[in-house]
């Protein structure tokens, strides 16, 4: 991979902050747009903008074919079955929300379960947290490793004929653990489970294939692969899809409206009610174009590379803690002596160096941890090992700072 060229794409890295240059490690939290999808959506809004599905002009087919035509990569680069599959939303929120509300509230009775893992993010955790409220369900977590890891045997133990629904992350945006969903979806497939798989930090980062890890439903955001915000995917499995209802309802979701009843329209526009994200769409097909043309396993293994070499530099700190297992994804969760992690990321800034500082989204985890939030530095494509030397620079300085407070 050629990282100068790479980053020579990304026109928002070419600034400096605070009279530094900056260096941008929050990608977990949001990846920045190569210049081919900020002029991919530019065109759109240029020369193509209408609704999609609607009208027979030259400006609405064109969208049209934009917009299924992202569909379509989507499959692909998901390795699914059919663009039926593929319903475009606003995010990993609104994909895992809609699989609690539509087949959750569906399926679960008071006598069943569903199994989760303290790891998860919020928008994993409180939507079957009111699943359970709502139908008597019990929420169980399968036990966590001290590193944050899961061990199939605990899955195996966790997991039983009761369970209806297992929910997990295919990576957390804390720790970095990858989890073995593949083996995990064997596990609860076993007991006739639904596995729904947040798929936010893998997506954009390793190759992902629907057919290899057999999950039922996998949500993950376009504006942490490179695409623009506001725009997102669920993939479902086409037979549990078409058993489901719609949770909104209105325009281009119906087939037929009476005055009494409606029918809704074939997959997956059922659940694309009123005018979709179109140009969010349009950007995340270009974000596709873009990673696909470096190549995912190029990527992971970059990827691999700064992890391991991020985690040995920031390691060697003094007083620093990492949180997580040493093998992880792209990004480092850390607390530097007794210094709050809103400080460490102040002292940083002032440096041209953006990192994130909090909870994370992520409340039942930092309970886990015994911590009250966590700074973390989280690395992409565009990142360089010399990125990781300043961050340690800046974290040298912060320790130097705060000693002489």
């Amino acid at each position: 991979m050629d990282i100068k060229a790479i980053r020579e794409q990304f026109p928002i890295l070419d600034q400096e902050v605070n009279g530094y240059p900056l260096v941008y490690l929050d990608s977990t939290a949001t990846s920045q747009k190569p210049i081919s999808v900020i002029e991919a959506v530019d065109a759109y809004y240029r020369n193509d903008n209408s609704n999609v599905h609607r009208g027979v002009h030259t400006l609405g087919t064109r969208a049209t074919e934009q917009f299924e035509g992202a569909r379509e990569k989507v499959r692909r680069y998901l390795n699914a079955n059919s663009t039926s599959e593929i319903i475009f939303n606003r995010g990993t929120t609104a994909g895992l929300n809609f699989v609690a509300e539509s087949y959750g509230l569906a399926n679960v009775t008071k006598d069943d379960e569903i199994v989760i893992t303290e790891m998860e993010h919020h928008s994993n955790i409180i939507p079957w947290q009111q699943v359970a409220k709502k139908t008597g369900a019990t929420l169980k977590y399968i036990p966590m490793q001290e590193d944050g890891t899961l061990k199939l045997a605990d899955v195996k133990e966790t997991i039983t004929s009761n369970t209806k629904i297992v929910a997990v992350a295919h990576v957390s945006n804390v720790l970095g653990t990858i989890n073995p969903i593949k083996e995990i979806a064997k596990i609860a497939h076993d007991h006739h489970a639904v596995v729904v798989v947040d798929g936010a930090q893998s997506a954009p980062h390793m190759r992902v294939d629907m057919k290899d890890l057999d999950c039922d439903f996998y949500a993950f955001s376009g504006h942490k692969m490179c695409a623009p915000t506001g725009i997102g995917v669920l993939y479902g499995k086409r037979e549990l899809l078409e058993a489901m209802e719609p949770v909104e309802f209105g325009g281009e979701m119906i087939d037929f409206v009476d005055l009494y009843d409606s029918t809704w329209k074939e997959l997956p526009w059922k659940f694309e009610g009123g005018t979709p994200i179109i140009a969010g769409a349009v950007g995340l097909g270009a974000a596709i174009d873009f990673l696909e043309e470096i190549g995912m396993d190029n990527i992971a293994k970059r990827e691999h590379e700064l992890a391991q070499y991020a985690y040995d530099r920031l390691d060697a700190i003094e007083g620093l803690t990492i949180h997580g297992p040493k093998e992880r994804a792209s990004l480092i969760t850390f607390n530097l002596d007794d210094i709050h992690p809103h400080d460490i990321s102040t002292v940083l800034d002032m440096n041209g160096i953006a990192i994130r500082a909090g909870h994370h989204c992520a409340q039942v985890l930092m309970k886990w941890l015994n911590q009250s939030s966590t700074a973390r530095a989280s690395m992409y494509l565009y990142n360089t090992e010399d990125e990781i030397d300043q961050l340690v620079t800046g974290l040298m300085k912060t320790k130097e700072y705060f000693g002489n407070v």
